[in-house]
């Protein structure tokens, strides 16, 4: 891959990175509660594949115009892992060293979320009761192996879609 796509990339994914983390710190210090909303979320997912997606169409201008599936999936992946393991550093220092108690306030909101959520669905109260069991007996959720393995899902997540951006963004040289 040529160095210009892998610095285009690692670019976009420090902005990316920096967004995120702002994002992060602003919704720990606003409102915690803002964790629990589906919207936020969403919204957050919108964010890394708009950048994943600015990030392979630079790089096929940057080249001429010119990208093979390899080098759009490239640019698209080196992004977003950038920017999702920067966001998750951050999130990581926050919940715990800076904040521990946060954590464990979020893991109490987020429960009560899922549970409000389910009883919002009509679940039966037996499958709400071990839900909330099963998530009470986790430890903290910003331990380094969850953040570890909430990487590695982002990333395989992300990966379908950029997957179908590479294949979108692509273009074949005509002469070869």
């Amino acid at each position: 891959m040529k160095t210009s796509i892998k610095s285009n990339a690692i670019n976009y994914g420090l902005y990316l990175g920096g967004i995120l983390s702002l994002f992060t710190v602003i919704a720990y210090t606003v409102n915690l509660d803002l964790f629990t909303k589906w919207w936020y979320g969403v919204g957050l997912m919108i964010l890394v594949i708009v950048f994943g997606i600015i990030s392979a169409m630079t790089s096929k201008k940057l080249i001429g115009g010119i990208i093979n599936f390899k080098e759009a999936f490239s640019s698209y992946f080196i992004a977003v892992a950038v920017g999702v393991v920067i966001s998750s550093l951050v999130s990581f220092i926050i919940f715990n060293f800076i904040d521990p108690e946060a954590a464990t306030l979020l893991q109490e909101k987020i429960l009560d979320s899922q549970v409000a959520m389910m009883r919002g669905f009509g679940a039966p109260e037996d499958a709400i009761a071990e839900v909330v069991e099963q998530m009470e007996q986790e430890d903290n959720m910003f331990a380094i192996t969850k953040v570890a393995q909430s990487i590695a899902f982002q990333l395989i997540g992300f990966s379908v879609v950029g997957l179908i951006v590479a294949l979108v963004v692509k273009k074949d040289d005509p002469q070869a």
